[in-house]
């Protein structure tokens, strides 16, 4: 698969069947993985977006894409919430980190409802993916990237700073998402 994410059996349903709406905060989150090179070796970004405001709730960046990618990210979410999130669907491909029991622990740790995905289902993701493109195109193409540190702090920069709190969304009234929520 992408990525080298191996799709396998789902093990949640899929809740969502590409309804990507919600009308309040902490309704609907989608995560995804995405791999970055740099001339140290590939770096991966698993984040995790709020469909209400499009906001990032929760991410994680490491040299290695494990199950632990993936439950940092989801810990990181809970964590920045800082509030009953109980309820929430986490909506996901089914690569093997959102399959692993790793993973499902956090979700039921949180009282978060796993769904995935069906596999190939095209526009599945296409919230995730319009933010994966904008990170590409903001930082990633911008310039070669010598060491993962540097990429790591350039995309952690690129979503606190510019994602969050200077790009205008059109479908929130040009708000940030910050400032929506």
């Amino acid at each position: 698969g992408r990525n080298g994410k191996k799709p396998g059996p789902p093990v949640h349903d899929d809740l969502v069947e590409r309804d990507f709406t919600a009308d309040v905060p902490d309704q609907l989150w989608l995560t995804d993985i995405t791999e970055h090179w740099t001339g140290e070796g590939k770096l991966y970004l698993c984040a995790i977006k709020d469909v209400c405001s499009g906001r990032i709730v929760g991410y994680s960046i490491d040299s290695r894409m494990q199950s632990q990618l993936a439950v940092t990210a989801l810990n990181s979410a809970v964590a920045r919430r800082d509030r009953d999130v109980s309820g929430c669907i986490v909506h996901s491909d089914r690569g093997s980190q959102f399959r692993s029991r790793k993973f499902v622990a956090g979700l039921n740790r949180h009282g978060l409802v796993g769904s995935m995905g069906r596999v190939g289902a095209a526009g599945d993701n296409a919230a995730m993916e319009s933010f994966f493109a904008l990170l590409q195109r903001n930082v990633l193409d911008r310039q070669r990237w010598d060491t993962r540190d540097q990429l790591r702090i350039a995309i952690v920069t690129w979503i606190e700073r510019t994602y969050h709190r200077r790009r205008r969304q059109a479908r929130l009234g040009r708000l940030t998402p910050i400032e929506y929520e």
